[in-house]
């Protein structure tokens, strides 16, 4: 039989080696299509709780949150939002009794920091699942029952490297020796560079090597079922290796904090099946899960992607479920070009962020600085730059400078006049009868095609795209505003004043496009944009991104109303370090 890694076989009947599974092996699942007005489960990986919440956590909890929002504003469709923290397993246990407490007290504190951090962050979550609940314990018990009755599981010795801040077993080219703190040679983890340890121990083990083909044949028909493209091609080169038998359980003498194996008081439920079948929980398993399963799309970062691509799957397989629709994977944050890390002292506390940064601007700058493909990094300055550029004077500059009393001194959504922007297949011609230039015609139809275009990078995992595209269409708006400088046209001039509302419309008009698109990733500015632009509520989902219709020869709802109040700048700037300095030292910047 085939061995798990890192361990060696000590002893087993014969008989049972060889025992032949007692149902075929399952067909790939075929892919569901998803769209608006079908179910989505969209989820978090749950979250463990040795530590507090730092910006990775964040990220991958606004990264499902955007997309969350944007398919619901797409239209009409049930969908929901979980995410949660892990809370049992051997590095819980070990936290708790170092820090003097139980671990139930110590999942208690640290998942209310998860929730509370998640609130502030405005994270529109459904459900916040906790390992420890009772709905989750059943679900659990009950999917070890559905694996045990298929005859997927077996009982075994071995023994094998075991490294307990990953809560996983490691083959033998997984591990390095390394200098501890004192210059003892230690084993480490390649990837993490956390201690590893000898293990001997009987456990039960999961038939996951029948699923390699499975797995391959899925992945095969399911191009895109895991984004981007470069984690795809990961998952595949992994299932061209060997695929080994999973241990599933650890003793209960030495792991208590976590879920028993059902009728064996001697075993644990490993921590990583526990925690993946959250996923079930959320969507009522065992008795109500079929309305939403397999409508699941998980958001999870790289370093456990073995687990949701290959581990997840085949169990899924083995009960009888389909795999999740979609596998969205990012990468990490780095500080200074450096790993977050307790001994560096360079973890980021994301509340520390947003009494810095405001909570939409470090919401911004995390989904607009992030690209999934690559670690990115985090520097105090870059984020300033960023959010005073982009939030502070390319939006909000262009919002308070179109509705400003000098130049707006009605305070409505003035009038377009279809004889000064005229609507014609050559821009030339119609340059020539009217005022709008053929920069002009290039903005429209850039604008025109936004909604589509970030929906598309939506849909790919490309946040930061969308974002790069808003951007781009904004300073383009600036670009016709400060291009036919209204300011300088008069109102008494009947010519002029047609003109001069015309700029502003065409102006007003890109904005509260660019309000209804940036909802997903910064909700409180955009809907201090939108209600300043006097759009109600009901007025701001996707399908009244209709851009500019009297452009097109349309009535607009909008023309003639009143806008809304002016509560101030759309966007604070940020102070950068050194005038924050020398402010506190009472000198002039």
């Amino acid at each position: 039989m085939v061995r798990p890694p890192g361990l060696t076989m000590l002893s087993l009947p014969a008989r049972c080696l060889l025992r032949p599974p007692r149902r075929p092996l399952p067909a790939p699942p075929r892919r569901r299509s998803s769209g608006p007005g079908r179910r989505w489960l969209l989820t978090t990986p749950i979250f463990y709780v040795n530590g507090p919440p730092h910006i990775g956590h964040l990220y991958s909890a606004l990264l499902a949150d955007a997309l969350h929002r944007h398919r619901g504003l797409l239209g009409p469709g049930p969908g929901r939002l979980a995410t949660g923290t892990d809370e049992h397993g051997l590095k819980i246990q070990q936290a708790a009794a170092a820090a003097g407490t139980s671990p139930s007290e110590l999942c208690a504190q640290m998942s209310g920091l998860f929730r509370d951090l998640f609130s502030r962050a405005d994270v529109s979550f459904t459900d916040f699942i906790r390992t420890t609940e009772p709905r989750h314990r059943r679900a659990v018990q009950c999917f070890w029952a559905a694996l045990q009755g298929r005859g997927l599981l077996y009982k075994d010795f071995y023994e094998g490297w075991y490294c307990t801040p990953d809560e996983c077993f490691l083959t033998q080219a997984q591990i390095t020796e390394r200098p501890d703190a004192q210059g003892r040679p230690c084993k480490v983890s390649l990837e993490s560079g956390h201690q590893v340890y000898w293990t001997k121990e009987e456990n039960y083990m999961f038939k996951l090597s029948e699923f390699q083909e499975p797995l391959r044949k899925w992945l095969q028909g399911n191009r895109h079922v895991i984004s981007p493209e470069p984690f795809y091609q990961v998952v595949r080169r992994w299932l061209e290796e060997d695929l080994p038998d999973l241990s599933v359980s650890r003793e209960r003498s030495r792991l208590q904090w976590g879920i028993p194996v059902p009728g064996d008081s001697t075993q644990t439920i490993y921590v990583w099946v526990d925690a993946l079948v959250n996923y079930l929980t959320v969507a009522g398993y065992p008795d109500a899960h079929h309305a939403w399963w397999p409508a699941a799309h998980h958001v999870v970062g790289k370093d456990i992607l073995k687990f949701h691509a290959i581990y997840w799957p085949a169990l899924l397989m083995a009960v009888g479920l389909d795999p999740p629709e979609q596998i969205y994977v990012h990468s990490h944050w780095t500080v200074h070009g450096q790993k977050m890390s307790k001994s560096l002292g360079n973890v980021v506390d994301p509340v520390a962020c947003f009494k810095q940064y405001t909570m939409d601007g470090f919401r911004y700058f995390l989904l607009r600085q992030g690209v999934p493909e690559r670690d990115c990094d985090y520097y105090e300055e870059k984020v300033i730059k960023l959010v005073n550029s982009e939030l502070a004077d390319a939006l909000g500059g262009l919002l308070n400078r179109c509705t400003a009393s000098s130049i707006n001194p009605n305070g409505i959504y003035p009038h377009f006049s279809e004889s000064c922007f005229r609507k014609g297949s050559d821009h030339m011609d119609v340059e020539a009868s009217g005022r709008a230039l053929a920069e002009d015609y290039e903005l429209v139809a850039s604008v025109d095609r936004l909604p589509l275009q970030v929906t598309d990078y939506f849909e790919h995992f490309q946040i930061y795209k969308a974002l790069e595209s808003v951007v781009a269409c904004v300073r383009q708006t600036n670009g016709f505003f400060q291009r036919h400088a209204p300011w300088k046209l008069c109102r008494d001039n009947p010519a002029e004043k047609c003109w001069l509302d015309t700029v502003l419309h065409v102006t007003l008009e890109c904005l509260r496009i660019y309000g209804i698109l940036l909802q997903p990733v910064i909700p409180a500015t955009a809907d201090k944009l939108l209600s300043r632009l006097a759009v109600k509520p009901e007025e701001r989902a996707f399908t009244d991104l209709t851009f500019l219709p009297r452009y097109h020869g349309k009535p607009c709802s909008f023309e003639g109303r009143r806008l809304g109040p002016d509560t101030g700048a759309l966007f604070p700037r940020l102070e950068t370090p050194i005038r924050r300095q020398m402010e506190t030292k009472g000198l002039r910047p």
